[in-house]
């Protein structure tokens, strides 16, 4: 079943510039679409669209720190139709607009509003904590936080950040289910499918919190392999530094369209 799932990634970081469909990405694999999906899920913990999604942002993310497109040209270029579409799921996802992303990335902002803490609400609240064991080297500081997806994206309910290896403790976790996602830049160069994204990435989830209760577990922490969905949060000190190597699409072969047009959102937003 693995092989399947890792031919669907291969095929997603090749053409995600392409209007896959989830139909596309089962046969690129010779399976039902329906068999196809539930493998993915079980091996990667998303569903493709939400595989190929991230890769479209991430790619988007290099676009803006590594070349000098303006959004309209990037957004077209990860095969979104609509900028304006594109700008509001890229700030829903690395915390921070297109232009924000571009300043920062490139030392002329020194202001982080992607991180900033989150407001505690209302009502009881629930914990979480546990020991951080990490496979690697971190270069960066550990960040521990809880989101509401099993994608690095989106701002935290809760975080903290670490030295390094060791206990952590989460605070004023809202009730609800929540995925404990840690996040290290690291020491480690990974295979064809992470070059460039040399990161230390943990998650243990989903999990439930409740008010006033206490959970407590660990968390392995490892370099980051070709299951996972690249982290869209934009966290400082995380992001590899521009004009790094990064994945890029094959050429384009006859027969392929050009990105950006007919994008099917359903698969996208699966």
């Amino acid at each position: 079943m693995e092989h399947l799932a890792r031919g669907a990634v291969i095929t997603i970081r090749e053409r995600f510039y392409e209007p896959l469909s989830l139909d596309d990405l089962a046969r690129s694999v010779m399976v039902s679409k329906f068999y196809f999906l539930r493998v993915f899920r079980r091996i990667t913990g998303v569903t493709p669209g939400r595989f190929l999604s991230a890769v479209r942002l991430h790619e988007a993310k290099r676009l803006l720190a590594d070349t000098r497109l303006n959004v309209a040209d990037i957004s077209a270029q990860v095969c979104y139709s609509s900028t304006g579409t594109f700008s509001r799921r890229f700030t829903a996802s690395v915390g921070i607009s297109p232009t924000q992303y571009r300043r920062i990335s490139r030392g002329e902002c020194a202001e982080h509003p992607a991180v900033l803490p989150p407001v505690a609400p209302a009502g009881p609240l629930g914990s979480v904590s546990g020991t951080a064991h990490v496979l690697g080297t971190p270069l960066s500081p550990l960040c521990i936080g809880a989101f509401d997806s099993p994608v690095v994206q989106g701002r935290p309910v809760a975080w903290s950040m670490l030295d390094g290896a060791g206990p952590f403790s989460l605070n004023n976790v809202p009730p609800g289910i929540w995925y404990l996602h840690a996040v290290a830049l690291g020491a480690h160069i990974a295979d064809d499918f992470t070059s460039g994204r040399p990161l230390l990435v943990g998650t243990v989830g989903p999990v439930q919190i409740t008010g006033g209760t206490h959970v407590r577990l660990d968390m392995a922490v490892q370099p980051e392999d070709w299951t996972r969905p690249p982290v869209l949060l934009a966290l400082p000190g995380h992001d590899p530094l521009p004009g790094r190597p990064s994945p890029r699409p094959l050429p384009r072969r006859a027969g392929f369209p050009a990105p950006a047009h007919g994008y099917r959102r359903a698969l996208a937003t699966a």
